[in-house]
């Protein structure tokens, strides 16, 4: 019987390594092919390269074709080359890093490659960061999803004016939890998205929630952009454009 007993901890210890190892070969393969919205382990990011997983590069083909009809369309004012595909990680609540993506102008690519990756040192949480095209590069609905994103050619919601996300000059940061807020002229409140009423209590405490003294704030703010939470006629407080 103790014999028997060894064997079979020893065919189960097998059977957990050969667990192990796959997982470490899946989470390897997120990462080598950038698989943005992947959970992945501290051993495969280690073993991959932490600087590695923070890049600007001329957007790949097999993203640009994702993108046509959704996120970019053609127009006057902004080109292919004038955009950046960037790859950075970043955490969540669940204490684990995630592979995040996002398209934005060339001019501020360096700047949150520098943000995000200071961002992941501090173990900042974000809960998700792919492209609005995984949306159909429908707002409110990556919005409801507390996606963070950058470019998609658009206009500002409710007006005929180009939005700075049109340029790739604006970064949406946990946008659930960080809504759009403009009162109307008959008081009440227009809220993107619109569940996200409970967080416009900016005196209220919940995650996610981006205030003054927030690293997210100080970091963008110390590159260069402003807030739409500081702006006094309505409030965007995921919102950060240069």
């Amino acid at each position: 019987m103790k014999r028997t007993n060894i064997i079979l901890a020893g065919l189960w210890c097998a059977v957990l390594s050969a667990v192990a190892q796959q997982a470490s070969d899946v989470t390897m393969q997120a990462l080598r092919e950038w698989q943005a919205g992947t959970t992945v382990t501290l051993e495969a990011v280690d073993a991959y390269g932490v600087d590695r997983c923070f890049a600007a590069e001329e957007i790949p083909d097999k993203v640009w074709q994702r993108m046509q009809g959704k996120t970019y369309t053609e127009n006057p004012h902004i080109k292919r080359n004038d955009l950046r595909y960037i790859r950075v990680l970043h955490w969540d609540y669940d204490n684990l890093p995630h592979i995040g993506e996002m398209i934005c102008n060339k001019k501020i690519a360096n700047d949150l490659i520098e943000i995000f990756k200071e961002l992941y040192e501090a173990h900042y949480p974000i809960q998700r960061m792919v492209l609005p095209d995984e949306y159909d590069a429908d707002d409110e609905r990556q919005m409801r999803a507390n996606n963070s994103s950058c470019f998609c050619y658009r206009t500002i919601a409710g007006s005929k004016t180009l939005s700075k996300h049109a340029t790739g000059m604006a970064v949406d940061l946990n946008t659930l939890y960080n809504p759009y807020v403009r009162r109307r002229k008959d008081g009440t409140l227009f809220v993107q998205p619109a569940n996200a009423t409970q967080y416009c209590n900016r005196q209220a405490t919940f995650r996610y929630k981006i205030t003054k003294n927030d690293l997210a704030y100080k970091l963008f703010t110390k590159h260069g952009f402003r807030w739409g939470g500081s702006w006094p006629k309505y409030k965007d407080y995921q919102h950060f454009d240069r």
